[in-house]
């Protein structure tokens, strides 16, 4: 079976496969006991609301659980950051990146030859799988930002690319936080922290020093040569659509697989992909074949390539629904609510300040 299946049925059999207790104890090593879920709650084929629906009909005690639900809270958090913001998240949000020496990223991690084992294995295994563990993440990030002084948003958008669950406030809002451009200061990890989560056992490398050393150190000659990326999106074809224009037209896009909305109604169900969308946020062939086969489990899919006043024209479509999202601000027509677990909106500039007022409804769950 592929790490990441995409039929409805195997979807809903990971999720109730959670195990939140092991979560908790061992989400930060790299065979820990995590959820594989990550992909269908970014193309929003489930949400995270309905993970911890999941969970708690199970009967685990939020309290007992806390670290597994405050993690899936970390991803509405980011979500609410970019309604809120917008277009901001593209840039350094609270203060300025600093040291910067270069806007590219490392030759030696996009071939993954930076000479840290547990790392070069990941990212090679990252190219076949489009999936890496939250950790793993976080080291390719320090890496690339902190170490080697890389601007944080190119390294961001080649990450995005590649991961099967891209979302960009999660991608570009946690890159932000290890560089300390979203946070009060940077995130960095050495060899010693690399080798206990990773179960590995290197020793002599640059990262193979004390915490004071690695913030003051010179960039490793390892990782000075820097790429200028050139992402693009191998966007598929598409056939004339076939409009009932007496029925609704339900918009599905990146972010909005949902299997279950609206399907109480007949209605023209199209994918809309929008190359100005793409452009502005590349993603790899994988990605692109990952979100199409999940498409095969809303009946009746069809295809269109174009802008959504181009669809909207040539259709001549009246009666258009689509799911709210910071990236369909230009869409038209009846805006649907996404799910997100707790009632909490707007900005908050700490995660625990959003966390404060999610627990006092999580004590009422």
């Amino acid at each position: 079976m592929p790490l990441f299946p995409t039929s409805y049925s195997e979807v809903l059999q990971r999720l109730q496969k959670i195990d939140p207790v092991a979560y908790g104890v061992t989400r930060n090593f790299i065979d820990g006991k995590v959820t594989y879920l990550s992909p269908y709650i970014s193309r929003g084929v489930i949400s995270t609301k309905q993970v911890l629906a999941a969970v708690l009909k199970r009967g685990y005690a939020p309290e007992k659980i806390e670290k597994f639900i405050q993690e899936l809270a970390w991803r509405d958090y980011w979500q609410q950051i970019w309604i809120a913001k917008g277009n901001a998240i593209d840039l350094d949000l609270k203060q300025a990146q600093h040291p910067v020496t270069n806007t590219g990223l490392s030759t030696a991690i996009i071939t993954a030859r930076t000479g840290i084992e547990a790392i070069d294995t990941a990212i090679t295994d990252f190219y076949r799988t489009g999936y890496l563990h939250n950790h793993v993440r976080m080291y390719i990030a320090s890496l690339a930002c902190n170490i080697a002084k890389s601007h944080w948003k190119s390294p961001a958008h080649w990450m995005y690319y590649h991961l099967l669950d891209a979302d960009w406030a999660s991608n570009a809002l946690s890159w932000q936080w290890v560089a300390g451009a979203n946070s009060n200061k940077k995130y960095v990890a050495n060899q010693e922290n690399v080798n206990k989560y990773c179960h590995t056992d290197q020793q002599g490398t640059f990262l193979d020093v004390g915490y004071d050393t690695l913030k003051d150190m010179s960039v490793p000659e390892v990782l000075l040569p820097t790429t200028t990326l050139e992402l693009t999106t191998p966007l598929p074809r598409h056939s004339a659509l076939e409009i009932d224009t007496t029925q609704p037209t339900c918009l599905y896009n990146f972010y909005n697989l949902d299997p279950l909305w609206m399907n109480d109604r007949t209605a023209n169900r199209i994918l809309l992909l929008e190359p100005s969308h793409f452009n502005r946020l590349p993603i790899s062939q994988k990605s692109m074949d990952f979100m199409l086969a999940l498409t095969e489990i809303i009946p009746g899919m069809q295809i269109f390539i174009g802008e959504f006043h181009e669809l909207v024209h040539i259709n001549a479509l009246t009666d258009v629904h689509y799911k709210e999202h910071p990236l369909n601000v230009h869409y038209q027509g009846t805006e649907e609510p996404r799910e997100f677990m707790f009632s909490v909106k707007g900005y908050y500039p700490s995660f625990f300040s959003y966390w404060k007022k999610c627990k006092k409804e999580l004590k009422l769950m």
